[in-house]
């Protein structure tokens, strides 16, 4: 006797049936799972599995605290790691994404004087409680979440300056390179550390992408000419949506 189809699969070939027969367009936001489970005679959890698998699949794709849509054709986005593009002024992300005819922009959350984690600490060569700038970030391409980032600066590097909150002020998201120059603290190189994982619920949440999708988590931190770290931060880019290119600079 032929093995049974599992429900969720059941449901997901439905939910894709529909969307070829276009009674979902690309788009379009899907019903709730509770009236979907209740029309399919199924429940909530089993149409949740069923979704979680066409966003893998990149047919849907869910937004936090909105629900579930009909995912629309996305170009991959190509976010380029360099230094030198800082140097120039203005935002490193939004110059990439008008290089690709998209609209950038960012949502951010500043919190001063969070006391370091150990591992920041460790980062930022200070004591574990000392006390930071904590950024986070959303980075949006034509307003769909492409990157996160968390920053942490230390705060008597930047207190009592107009450069404090990273996102405030006359020198606000111009990049770090470009706001620590406004202190005199000239950047010499950044080391980043990229490694492949799988995205928390929470990041899968914000991104719109399924729950343990892979993502590259970039470790990144800026060194000042004296050798002193300056700004870690910890960046996420899901794989599926992100093209990581890194320009090396040759001779001095």
């Amino acid at each position: 006797m032929p093995e049974q189809q599992p429900p969720y699969l059941r449901i997901a070939d439905e939910l894709r049936r529909r969307i070829v027969e276009h009674e979902w367009e690309p788009g379009d936001r899907l019903p709730s799972r509770a009236q979907i489970g209740q029309e399919c005679g199924v429940g909530e959890n089993v149409v949740r599995r069923a979704q979680e698998l066409l966003i893998s699949q990149g047919v849907l794709e869910g937004r936090a605290g909105s629900g579930t849509y009909v995912a629309e054709p996305r170009q991959r986005v190509r976010v380029v790691r360099s230094l030198a593009r800082e140097q120039g002024g203005g935002s490193p992300f939004r110059a990439d994404m008008r290089a690709l005819g998209k609209q950038g922009d960012w949502e951010s959350r500043t919190e001063a004087k969070v006391p370091a984690p150990a591992e920041i600490a460790g980062r930022l060569g200070i004591a574990e409680g000392e006390l930071c700038v904590r950024t986070v970030y959303e980075f949006l391409a034509d307003g769909r979440p492409v990157q996160l980032s968390t920053s942490w600066e230390p705060y008597d590097l930047t207190s009592g300056t107009l450069i404090v909150l990273p996102e405030g002020g006359p020198h606000a998201g111009v990049g770090v390179v470009n706001r620590m120059a406004q202190i005199d603290v000239t950047i010499s190189h950044a080391v980043e550390q990229p490694e492949p994982r799988q995205a928390t619920a929470e990041e899968a949440s914000l991104l719109g992408i399924q729950k343990a999708a892979l993502v590259t988590h970039i470790r990144r931190t800026y060194y000042s000419n004296e050798g002193r770290p300056v700004e870690t931060a910890d960046i996420v880019v899901p794989a599926a949506l992100c093209e990581i290119v890194y320009e090396i600079p040759i001779g001095g």
